[in-house]
């Protein structure tokens, strides 16, 4: 089989991925992570971007399967990435407080030996419970935020913030698994036979 590469350093992706048994290395692409002006849909764009890590890893190597993978929260029609820094975060939560907002996550698998390319996205929507400013700057303070995108992390001390969610968890986290998991079977691998 050959080698399975992710191509991020985000070390929720690196521990969602071990979830899955899978055997696989970690090669960051050097793309540096900014969100273009774009007509795309959010879904379009993160997939777009996905590839686009994908895409500068697997030049550099001859024989990988290569996954890459981008996330993106939006509310209304404004994208929100990763926090500029503290200043941005707090902007950032006081839109989302008391609102519902997407996560969305790109999903793209590159086998370089041949060229097969499989992307996707994978949409959550995720209900904030109002939060208070005080309560935002406390958040912020703890560092958590700054990088994530939409400025939270669920799986920490950001779960505070989250009154519901309607989709997959493990997508607002950075990597929807039982997607990624369908994705793989095209090419060949599977989580169940190791």
């Amino acid at each position: 089989m050959e080698p399975i590469i992710l191509a991020s350093m985000s070390p929720r992706r690196f521990e969602l991925m071990s979830k899955l048994g899978l055997d696989f290395q970690v090669i960051p692409s050097d793309i540096t992570e900014v969100i273009p002006k774009s007509s795309d849909s959010p879904g379009e764009l993160v997939t777009k971007l996905a590839l686009h890590k994908a895409s500068d890893v697997a030049g550099k190597l001859e024989k990988a399967l290569v996954i890459g993978a981008d996330t993106l929260v939006v509310l209304e029609e404004m994208i929100f990435g990763k926090p500029s820094g503290p200043d941005e975060a707090v902007n950032m939560l006081k839109a989302l407080s008391g609102k519902t907002h997407s996560v969305y996550t790109g999903i793209a698998i590159i086998q370089v030996s041949t060229g097969q390319t499989e992307t996707g996205y994978c949409e959550t929507k995720v209900k904030f419970k109002p939060v208070s400013t005080a309560e935002i700057q406390s958040y912020v303070a703890t560092g958590e935020p700054l990088d994530k995108a939409g400025a939270y992390g669920i799986q920490g001390k950001g779960g505070a913030l989250v009154a519901g969610i309607e989709g997959c968890y493990f997508n607002i986290v950075g990597l929807p698994l039982s997607q990624l998991a369908d994705m793989l079977q095209k090419f060949q691998v599977s989580i169940w036979r190791q």
